[in-house]
């Protein structure tokens, strides 16, 4: 019984992680092609709020559920599909600690742009690009972590 609250608790983290992300990303991407200052203030604010509250608690949930189930199931921490899991997540992680940083940053420009009814800075449109483009990677290893959890493959393609 113990596993199988576990194992809800770590799929529904897994959609609320997921879906933040991409709900942000979309959110965040589609106010800025607006070009509307006012706009992409709120937006850009709204997605530091909503990364921390649910991106960061749902990966934190993820992390501790997961070890409980492979502890749980007696699986091996060798096993391709966990150490897969793992090291995508690791890497979605490296993507996100800098891109919390660069919305954080956007945020603010944004908000200074705002308040001094200037055009966003150049500066802004480097965070964000550099923003989207780390999201790319973490999105593809979230991709191959629901795969490999989903099928726990022995074997890469064989």
């Amino acid at each position: 019984m113990l596993y199988a609250w576990i194992k809800i608790l770590h799929i529904i983290s897994a959609s609320i992680l997921f879906g933040t992300g991409i709900g942000t990303a979309f959110y965040m991407f589609y106010v800025n092609q607006q070009k509307n200052v006012t706009l992409i203030t709120k937006a850009t604010s709204a997605v530091v709020v909503a990364d921390w509250l649910f991106t960061a608690t749902s990966g934190v949930v993820q992390a501790i559920t997961g070890f409980i189930l492979i502890y749980l199931k007696g699986y091996s921490f060798l096993s391709l599909w966990v150490y897969g899991s793992i090291l995508g997540y690791i890497i979605a992680g490296i993507c996100w600690l800098p891109v919390v940083w660069l919305q954080m940053q956007c945020r603010d420009l944004a908000y200074a742009a705002s308040v001094n009814q200037t055009p966003l800075s150049a500066k802004y449109r480097w965070y964000f690009r550099v923003w989207w483009l780390l999201g790319i990677p973490a999105f593809i290893a979230l991709i191959g972590v629901f795969y490999l959890m989903a099928n726990k493959p022995e074997h890469l393609f064989f």
